[in-house]
């Protein structure tokens, strides 16, 4: 018996290919946009993870300093006290080459002589004369691979730019590690001695950190703690990557949610397409049942077709999950270089975790999609099964039920949006709750909405209308899944697509408040969104010396530890100008302003320190200085949206008080009265001269910029959207088309009564239409609940930022007019093929 129930659902499977293969398609793609971003995610934080593990070595704790690193002379302090522990200097930075694939290389430069118990690289295969890098200035060493794909070799030259000014390095030898994890890891990093990183990168007579080996653990940190000087930290060596998990961890969640969006909907596609193939076999499943097959078998027999139907586009869509991760990881590498830190990510790494996690997640959705479908099948008996009418009978007696407990659900997906919490899973939990319940409340709104619809089809296109109309009600068990998928699909879409030009509108507000000089000057920095780069020392006065200017000011960024996290620290030289371009959430302009430049121990911090860090004004920071911990009182919380990470800001006296560097990031510029500004830029170009490249331009080029780098960050975003439009088209084509072959014999009965096939075009055409209509009329609200949604909580909680809803006409017409093509096209091919059917066949065959 069971042979024949196997034999039976493959029959059926066999005898609609092109409902199957939609089916795979949904699932296929739904896996693959989880697959891919979690794979292009992973390969870009394993990359930086690699990278920094080989840097530290066997490192367990680092002595950090501030701003500017630490002086040479902590180190040499430590070497000669008694209880030294195992130590050794590193100055690091970064370089970019300039041929070959031009990636980013972090430059280590290290001491020889104490480089051995941390990291070992002479048991590397090397080739060439390593100890040139001690005896002669300017040489590095690379791996085998990095210079393979540089097109450099031993004795070569390598063009570098770093901060702006080219440098050459000699690549005096190549390792090339037999282990592939260390090969990886050296795949982006070049080593040179101590003295000739501190040239390159410009830090003559400061270390980056000392590195420690403390084998009594935290009480001998403690005990070396106790004697550090002013300005000097001891951290543990993990905290690094650490921190920037934490900075990256809202990113990638939001990108993990969005693209779970993307397999809810592939389960709506399993959903209707596991109650088609309930629905279509009744006459089958009530015979079986009269013959003696029982409820647990038909259960079964259900179940293990959604299961066969998981199995295979769930592999399918692993394998698309990883040739998509391919493209998208160039894209996640550039935003996380863009927003947060330097990563060279050279492949895609395949993480057996995440493809099990995959496969768990695509079988998981298609068997919790077919629940309902092969329970429906199980539970009925076989004299109703029979009877098609039974089961939309049921469907409309259960609408109102079903709307009921949509509104249950919407009332605790808006309340768990309202938890007052900072954490990101009540949210997306809610907004799932939202969506899920939008998608309850389908049945009922359709079979009251389309009772109404009867009457002006009616008056428009006389009795095809009212039969598409009343078409639509009576077949309500399929045509409100079809509508659900479409609604939550194109609701997604429109969510995502009114967040993404709300926060676009918000930026580009900000920066047409906060860009008011003519010119600005920086130098040429690793990531595009941090200033971190010194201009050359002297430059900056030069610069604000320029005639035709009228006023200035200079920016100083870098990074600091701030309540023991790394935070960004920007310090504004002010002082040549009376234009303040901070606007305040907290606090008034003027009286902040007066208290900040009057006070040396205040600061303003940035909207989403004070979000993410519960700061208001009044409360105290431990800021990190060159002199030691010092407390900080906040006087204001500024709108800012340069930075998720948040910034601590100082007037620059401030900090030429706290801290011993006096780099400058950028500088200012605002034009004379009547002085042209092209001109200006020109002489601002000649003052500079060429000794270092920087980036000259003015504040409308400068926005432009910013908006260019805006655009990167949400292109992952945008692809996402476009594959959920995917699987969303997917889902309304498999549906629809289900819906409209199954039929097949009310069709073949009106075309027996008369019905020309010119008529029967326009009836599936007006009943698929009205299907159209009514999904894109019910994804507009939900999916500008979705919006508010994703910018007043999920934005917020993740990132810490106010944005200001925008709600564009132009968005809420796409999303209809792409119901109605979704709806339109998959009418297409069940309207030609009934046109041409023989209605006597059609009806034999029924």
């Amino acid at each position: 018996m069971k042979g024949l129930l196997v034999r039976a659902s493959l029959r059926h499977l066999g005898r609609h290919p092109w409902l199957t293969a939609l089916s795979l398609v949904g699932i296929a793609l739904g896996v693959a946009v989880v697959v891919s971003i979690d794979l292009a995610s992973g390969s870009a934080m394993r990359a930086f993870e690699r990278s920094t593990d080989a840097v530290a070595g066997r490192a367990t704790h680092q002595l950090m300093g501030g701003t500017s690193g630490l002086p040479e002379r902590v180190y040499r302090d430590l070497r000669v006290r008694a209880d030294a522990p195992i130590s050794a200097p590193v100055v690091e930075g970064y370089v970019q080459a300039t041929v070959g694939d031009r990636r980013t290389l972090t430059l280590l430069g290290m001491d020889p002589f104490a480089e051995s118990p941390f990291r070992d690289f002479s048991g590397n295969n090397a080739t060439g004369d390593v100890s040139t890098l001690l005896t002669q200035p300017g040489t590095v060493l690379l791996s085998a691979r990095a210079a393979r794909a540089l097109g450099v070799g031993v004795g070569d030259v390598l063009p570098v730019r770093v901060a702006g000014r080219d440098k050459q390095l000699r690549v005096m030898s190549l390792i090339a590690p037999a282990n592939e994890d260390t090969a990886r890891a050296l795949e982006s990093l070049a080593l040179a001695d101590l003295s000739t990183a501190q040239e390159v990168l410009g830090q003559e007579g400061r270390l980056t950190r000392v590195d420690l080996i403390l084998p009594g653990g935290e009480p001998q940190a403690e005990q070396l703690r106790a004697t550090l000087p002013p300005g000097t930290e001891l951290v543990r060596a993990s905290a690094r990557t650490g921190t920037l998990e934490q900075m990256t961890r809202a990113f990638r969640t939001n990108l993990t949610a969005l693209s779970l969006l993307a397999l809810v909907v592939g389960m709506f596609l399993i959903y209707n397409t596991m109650t088609f193939s309930v629905v279509q076999r009744r006459g089958l499943l009530g015979r079986l049942r009269a013959v003696g097959i029982t409820r647990r078998e038909l259960f079964a027999l259900v179940l293990g077709e959604a299961l066969v139907l998981g199995i295979v586009g769930t592999v399918a869509g692993l394998l698309l999950g990883i040739i998509l991760g391919r493209g998208l990881v160039g894209l996640i590498t550039q935003t996380l270089n863009d927003l947060y830190f330097v990563v060279s990510v050279r492949r895609l790494v395949l993480e057996p975790l995440t493809l099990s996690k995959g496969l768990a997640l695509g079988l998981g959705a298609t068997v919790l999609a077919a629940l309902v479908p092969a329970w429906e099948a199980a539970r009925s008996a076989p004299v109703t099964t029979l009877r098609r009418s039974t089961l939309e009978d049921v469907s409309r007696t259960r609408a109102p039920w079903l709307a009921l407990m949509g509104l249950l659900l919407l009332a605790s997906g808006v309340g768990m949006l309202n938890w007052p919490t900072h954490a990101l899973l009540p949210a997306y939990a809610g907004l799932f709750g939202v969506l899920l319940g939008a998608a309850l409340l389908v049945p009922w709104l359709t079979e009251r909405l389309s009772l109404l619809a009867a009457a002006p089809l009616g008056l428009t296109f006389g009795l095809l209308g009212r039969m598409a109309a009343r078409g639509v009600r009576t077949s309500l068990g399929r045509t409100a899944v079809a509508l659900a998928a479409l609604m939550v699909a194109v609701a997604t879409t429109v969510g995502v697509g009114l967040m993404v030009s709300s926060f676009r509108g918000t930026v580009m507000s900000w920066l047409e408040a906060s860009l008011l000089a003519d010119v600005y000057i920086s130098p040429a920095s690793m990531v595009a969104r941090r200033e971190d780069a010194s201009l050359a020392p002297g430059l900056a006065e030069r610069l604000r010396s320029t005639p035709g200017i009228a006023g200035s000011s200079s920016l100083r960024l870098t990074h600091v530890q701030v309540n023991g996290m790394l935070t960004d620290l920007a310090a504004v030289d002010l002082s040549r100008t009376s234009v303040r371009t901070y606007r305040f959430k907290h606090g008034d302009d003027a009286s902040t302003w007066r208290q900040l430049e009057s006070s040396p121990d205040t600061v303003v911090v940035s909207e989403p320190l004070a979000f993410h860090r519960g700061l208001r004004v009044g409360d105290t920071v431990q800021v990190a200085t060159d002199r030691g911990a010092h407390g900080f009182r906040v006087v204001g919380v500024y709108f800012d949206y340069g930075s998720d990470v948040g910034t601590v800001l100082m007037p620059r006296a401030t900090y030429d008080r706290w801290f011993d560097d006096r780099g400058v990031s950028g500088v200012a510029l605002y034009a004379a009265p009547g002085q042209d500004v092209d001109a200006l830029l020109a002489s601002v170009r000649e003052r500079a001269g060429d000794s270092q490249a920087l980036l000259i331009r003015s504040n409308r080029s400068l926005r432009q910029m910013s908006m260019e780098v805006f655009d990167r960050t949400f292109t992952i975003t945008q692809v996402l959207r476009l594959l959920a439009i995917c699987v969303a088209f997917v889902g309304v084509l498999s549906a629809l088309m289900s819906l409209q072959l199954e039929r097949a014999r009310e069709l073949a009965v009106l075309r027996a009564t008369g019905l020309t096939p010119g008529q029967l075009w326009g009836l599936v055409s007006l009943q698929t239409g009205l299907l159209g209509l009514l999904a894109g009329l019910f994804s507009m609200p939900l999916g500008v609940g979705l919006a508010y949604i994703l910018v007043h909580v999920i934005n917020q909680r993740s990132f810490g930022w106010t944005l200001r809803l925008a709600v564009s006409p132009e968005t809420l017409g796409q999303a209809l007019l792409l119901s109605l093509v979704a709806a339109a096209l998959a009418g297409l091919y069940p309207a030609w093929k009934m046109a041409r059917a023989n209605p006597a066949l059609a009806l034999r065959e029924e």
